[in-house]
């Protein structure tokens, strides 16, 4: 099952990081169009779509991976059971949070396909289709915030500390 989830988690980070390299292109040929004096016309839209993928996608994997910010100031006071105690409250909130979100999220994109909603930009895309990649993303966060409180409850959750306090002076 560990290997499962975590190949899901890597595989909607891989998803991600191509969205990162389509965004790049679309405005890479904006600025092109602007440059050569042709219009590409939802470029910008699009590039707003691949964004909003691109972040959705990678949340799980930055959670998984120590990289979200944390208010660790309680924590740090905090030891043995009480510190323990705080965690599975905080990953267990997290958690109902995350579910909640996934939950909306979803209904969102299904009400925009059955409501036939369309962006309102040049470009008159379905907008169920983008909100599939936040909907994707949200339930694939939820499922990482449950795996980190079942792992939490188990006595088996390694805190994967970021190194970003190491990169910064």
């Amino acid at each position: 099952m560990r290997r499962l989830l975590d190949f899901l988690y890597d595989s909607a980070a891989a998803l991600a990081a191509l969205f990162m390299i389509g965004l790049l292109g679309m405005v890479l040929l904006s600025i092109a169009s602007r440059q050569f004096h042709f219009h590409v016309p939802g470029t910008d839209a699009y590039a707003g779509y691949l964004m909003a993928a691109a972040g959705f996608l990678a949340l799980a994997h930055t959670l998984k991976r120590g990289e979200h910010i944390r208010v660790t100031l309680l924590l740090n006071f905090l030891k043995g059971g009480a510190k323990k105690a705080f965690e599975i409250w905080a990953l267990a909130i997290a958690s109902l949070l995350a579910l909640l979100f996934a939950v909306y999220s979803c209904k969102l994109a299904w009400q925009s396909h059955e409501f036939h909603d369309i962006s309102t930009s040049s470009d008159a895309t379905p907008l169920w289709i983008p909100q599939i990649a936040m909907a994707v993303g949200t339930v694939i966060l939820a499922i990482a915030f449950v795996d980190e409180l079942v792992l939490e409850m188990m006595g088996k959750r390694v805190d994967a500390s970021s190194g970003e306090a190491l990169r910064n002076e």
